[in-house]
């Protein structure tokens, strides 16, 4: 019987899904993929649904011919301005003088308990550090003696609205959406290494429409952030600045853009077609950086604020990680490291084994994050743990080995 994991990457330039199989030693093998592009969602959050189940279908399909399975159920993977991330707290006393499991469900529940309004729904709870007495730092609590038990939390919530939409494209496009992950947790288990998350670092995300960030201290989440600029942003600023068609810009972007001119060199040359009948012009590439390397400024100024408010700005030993299509502007690593003065590196989707050379590429960590999500569920490092379902089996039957 095989395990047939599913991935469904719904960004707002592409939409992504790969198939993989588990074994069931833990291996996970790639067998499909497939990519269609998307114009139904826009930073991010779906504006078009029938577009948007289009891309989802045209995605699945050629995942499917290449992976020879019928895909039935997925995990999608969330972005947009609407999602938002904070750290709670929460304590309780210990029963019976030791920790136990009930324990820690307990003060997660106790931590969790904040005030998120009705239109919102939780995506994750991902825990950071326990405390038992005055014992700080503790990553497993359960079997320690202690009469305290204090949770540090991560709670990641979206709009429930945006869920509902996404869930009704995937099942209009034949599959069952199984859950919804935010993405840059995606991005950070397939591109980084477990010494980076102990150490310290920023994995940054740059998609088409929005920027994810997420910091990463001691192996916990200390701090998410969605920015509302990305890719798509670049190639709308080409198109004013050389008055030249949406597309031919992305093509212009994406063939020679820099996000700094210092790689480029001054007599360089690009062609741009002629819109209307015009005949095309010659440009300065140099031209095509400048334009760029603004923007790409004020994306990364606005990620390092965010970075600065995690807390742990100082202590990110293993620097930043550029994932998404964007980062694969020439001249991106030269610019990052210029502004946050920390080792920049591009991410790539390096934890999933059998990754195909088209596909071992930063604007698919997202995608094969998702794969490794499912094959690692279970586990508190990656939230699933804490689940809806999980949680609410977890509190029957407590309630029943509590009263009978």
């Amino acid at each position: 019987m095989r395990n047939l994991l599913t991935g469904l990457d719904v960004g707002t330039s592409k939409v992504c899904a790969l198939v993989a199989d588990a074994s069931p030693e833990g291996e996970v093998a790639l067998l499909g993929s497939g990519v269609a592009p998307c114009t139904g969602l826009r930073k991010g959050v779906v504006v078009n649904i029938e577009a948007t189940v289009e891309a989802i279908r045209a995605a699945l399909d050629e995942a499917e011919k290449t992976s020879g399975a019928r895909v039935g159920s997925v995990v999608v993977g969330v972005a947009g301005p609407h999602i938002r991330g904070l750290n709670s707290h929460g304590i309780v006393a210990v029963r019976g003088g030791e920790v136990g499991s009930r324990d820690v469900d307990r003060v997660i529940d106790a931590a969790r308990a904040v005030a998120i309004p009705l239109d919102r729904q939780v995506l994750h709870i991902l825990p950071q550090q326990f405390a038992v007495d005055d014992q700080e730092g503790v990553r497993e609590p359960i079997g320690m003696a202690g009469v305290r038990l204090e949770a540090r939390i991560h709670i990641v919530t979206a709009a429930q609205s945006y869920g509902q939409n996404l869930s009704k494209c995937c099942e209009r496009a034949g599959v069952t959406p199984a859950e919804l992950m935010f993405e840059p947790l995606a991005s950070a288990e397939a591109a980084l290494f477990p010494e980076e998350r102990e150490l310290g670092v920023a994995l940054i995300d740059i998609g088409g429409g929005t920027t994810d960030i997420v910091v990463f201290h001691s192996g916990a989440v200390m701090h998410t952030a969605v920015l509302p600029l990305g890719g798509n942003h670049l190639t709308s600023d080409i198109a004013a600045g050389i008055r030249t068609p949406v597309t031919e810009a992305e093509k212009l972007k994406i063939a020679y853009g820099a996000a700094t001119s210092q790689v480029v060199r001054r007599d360089e040359m690009v062609q741009v077609p002629g819109v209307g009948g015009r005949e095309p012009k010659a440009i300065a590439r140099k031209l095509l950086a400048d334009i760029i390397e603004p923007r790409m400024e004020e994306i990364f100024a606005m990620a390092q604020r965010e970075i600065m408010r995690s807390g742990v700005a100082d202590s990110l030993a293993s620097g930043v990680v550029l994932v998404g299509g964007t980062s694969l502007l020439e001249g991106t690593q030269e610019l990052a490291e210029r502004i946050f003065g920390v080792p920049v590196r591009r991410g790539l989707p390096i934890n999933l084994k059998g990754m195909p050379e088209e596909l071992m590429k930063p604007m698919y960590t997202t995608a094969a994050g998702l794969i490794l999500h499912q094959a690692s569920r279970g586990s508190i490092h990656n939230g699933a743990r804490f689940g809806r379902l999980g949680w609410l089996r977890s509190r029957l039957s407590d309630w029943v080995r509590d009263f009978f």
